[in-house]
This record gives structure tokens, C-alpha cells and sequence, in this order.
């Protein structure tokens, strides 16, 4: 049986998160660049099924080394984007904006789960 790590499971989500909102302004940055092609990342539950499909588990730091900034971005492609705009690039301002909030919400639920965690492992030790 395998513990649950939710501290490192919630680092993970929050170096993806930072992985997509830095691709998300990068797209948002080259929206007037002619021919630019939009990218985004692949799920994170993408990300966790290679991990774990990998067979390997980090039990030291020193036993392997971490690729940090390695999470997989895909093009977005024309029937996924909305409009275009006339420099003819893919990136849809609306909606990447609409992804920088998912990724904002999803980056605020992530810190309160690790507060209540924390709180909760806090009352335990105290008791």
C-alpha cells in the first residue's frame, strides 16, 4: 500500500500551473505576430499518468534528478482556437483569458487544500 503525498502532489499541480500560465502569456504576448500558432499544455492528468507510468519513485534527492520545466505543450489547432485575428495567428485573446482564470482558480484551490492539510496535520501533532 502506497501513502497519499499530497505536498508533493500539489507542488506538481503548481509547477504545471506555472508551466501554463507562462505558455498562456506567451501566447497572449505574440497574439499580433503574424503566423504565430497558439499553444497550450497537455492535462495534468496527462502529465501525472506519464509520471506514474514511468515506474520510478523518488525516495532521495540524490537518487534522480529532476528536468525541471519538462511538462509537454501542444499547438492548438484552428478548430480549437475561436477567432483569428488578422495578423493570421491562432491565438484567441477571450480565450486565453478565460484560461489564465482556470488556471487561477485552479491555483487557489490547490493553496487551500494544502493550507487545511496543514492546519489538520498541525491540530494532530498538538493533540
Amino acid at each position: 500500500m502506497t501513502g497519499v503525498y499530497l505536498f508533493d502532489l500539489a507542488s506538481q499541480q503548481a509547477r504545471y500551473l506555472a508551466v501554463r500560465q507562462s505558455t498562456i502569456a506567451s501566447n497572449v504576448a505574440n497574439a499580433n505576430t503574424p503566423d504565430y500558432k497558439a499553444r497550450d499544455v497537455v492535462p495534468f492528468s496527462e502529465v501525472m499518468a506519464r509520471t506514474a507510468s514511468a515506474g520510478m519513485a523518488l525516495t532521495e534527492s540524490a537518487h534522480v534528478t529532476s528536468v525541471e520545466g519538462r511538462i509537454p505543450t501542444k499547438p492548438v489547432s484552428a478548430a480549437e482556437a475561436w477567432d483569428a485575428l488578422s495578423t493570421s495567428s491562432s491565438v484567441s485573446l477571450e480565450q486565453e483569458m478565460l484560461k489564465a482564470g482556470e488556471v487561477s482558480r485552479e491555483h487557489n484551490l490547490n493553496m487551500g487544500i494544502v493550507k487545511a492539510f496543514d492546519r489538520m496535520l498541525k491540530a494532530a501533532v498538538k493533540s
